[in-house]
């Protein structure tokens, strides 16, 4: 089963200054790539992408946004800097498995 463990409900810091969110996931699928995506819920209710984190890849960064994917302690974060009134919200994360089959050349 996906899970994603998020030990941090309430985070405060002060314009300009930068904040970690952090979760832990346990992933059940080895031999796929995962991905890791972050989002951001408007006071609307309405979900906004923020940044995508592939498990084979470098740390992703997206103006702003960064993202630390640990793998061996099962831990991503996401890093926003430079905050802004804005950022105030709730954040999401979750992550999907993708099973990579490779094909030889015809």
């Amino acid at each position: 089963a996906q899970k994603v463990i998020q030990d941090q409900p309430y985070i405060t810091s002060q314009i300009g200054q930068s904040v970690i969110l952090k979760c832990q996931y346990e992933l059940s699928h080895s031999g796929y790539t995962h991905y890791f995506f972050w989002y951001k819920q408007l006071p609307s209710g309405e979900m906004t992408f923020l940044i995508r984190q592939e498990s084979l890849g470098p740390n992703a960064r997206n103006g702003r946004y960064s993202v630390n994917l640990q793998k061996a302690q099962n831990s991503i974060s996401l890093t926003i800097s430079a905050l802004q009134l804005e950022d105030s919200a709730k954040y999401f994360s979750w992550w999907a498995a993708v099973y990579g089959v490779a094909q030889s050349p015809t």
